[in-house]
């Protein structure tokens, strides 16, 4: 489900790209929640970094928090696989022919966007005799494709796999540190309440961390050219309305295929005009055409 783009250098406001430079790497692909990551793109540790986290331990939990981080995780569940009990997600693989390979797992690991091989080899570290340990040579050879070159019998090892405990606290760990911690790092450094942090969260998830125009550094570039987060002083609501417009038109304009918009049109955007920025329940949207409620 992710897309790696390549380097894109966006023209902003100076103190825009101090947050950048203070926002986790997007490119540090190989250690989520290793040191690079942590530190930020080309940010060397030192005051900077400290007052950072300083600042940012200070804030309330946002989606980090238990409840609302299973609310975000049922809402992704809703757009990706159309359910909300994410829970049922450890032994899915398909290939959906969207040019990434095989599409796995609770965070839609793809065997074509390094995530999915990121993970089979830190969970072959811990656990070398695992069922998916001979695929390696194979998921390494497709990395960066949409071949499944190699990996007959694949989706079956996956799906044992996935009964296996220690896989699936691998899969969310893996979603966590690559995904969910870092979305929600850089929305409170721009400021961003709960809402915003899954608005993060969940284009981090689908379209990847990467600085491509169609990754999610390339959509919050494009969204900064229309206005400003608030922590640079702009309107949080206005500046959310310019990321959901950004977004929708990678979906829309994507060069391999194109998407449904409705998490963006009929759920992120009707939680954002209702003035539900603290993401608070119940909530009701629609994805896909299909009506989705939790209760309050």
């Amino acid at each position: 489900m992710k897309r790696v783009g390549c380097v894109l250098l966006t023209l902003a406001p100076l103190a825009t790209a101090a947050v950048f430079l203070l926002g986790p790497d997007p490119d540090a692909d190989r250690t989520p929640g290793g040191p690079a990551a942590a530190r930020g793109a080309g940010a060397a540790p030192g005051d900077a970094d400290r007052e950072t986290e300083e600042r940012l331990a200070k804030l309330p939990a946002g989606l980090a928090a238990p409840d609302k981080k299973e609310l975000a995780l049922r809402l992704a569940a809703s757009a990706d696989n159309s359910t909300l009990r994410w829970r049922t997600l450890y032994g899915y693989i398909e290939d959906l022919e969207d040019g990434r390979g095989y599409t796995a797992g609770v965070a839609g690991f793809c065997t074509g966007t390094h995530d999915l091989l990121g993970l089979v080899e830190r969970y072959t570290k811990a656990h070398p005799d695992n069922g998916l340990a001979r695929y390696l040579p194979a998921l390494r050879e497709v990395d960066g494709s949409d071949s499944l070159e190699g990996l007959e019998g694949f989706p079956e090892a996956w799906e044992a796999e996935a009964e296996v405990p220690a896989f699936r606290k691998a899969q969310e760990r893996e979603r966590d540190a690559r995904y969910f911690e870092p979305a929600v790092r850089m929305a409170k450094i721009d400021g961003l309440g709960t809402l915003g942090q899954f608005v993060y969260y969940d284009a981090m998830l689908l379209h990847g961390p990467g600085k491509g125009a169609d990754s999610f550094y390339g959509i919050r570039a494009a969204a900064l050219r229309k206005a400003e987060t608030k922590a640079a002083g702009g309107d949080e609501r206005a500046y959310l309305e310019a990321f959901l417009d950004a977004r929708r038109a990678v979906i829309r304009e994507g060069k391999r295929f194109q998407r449904d918009t409705s998490r963006v049109d009929s759920a992120q955007r009707v939680f954002l005009r209702n003035g539900n920025l603290s993401l608070s329940t119940p909530l009701t949207w629609e994805i896909y055409g299909e009506r989705f409620h939790i209760p309050g």
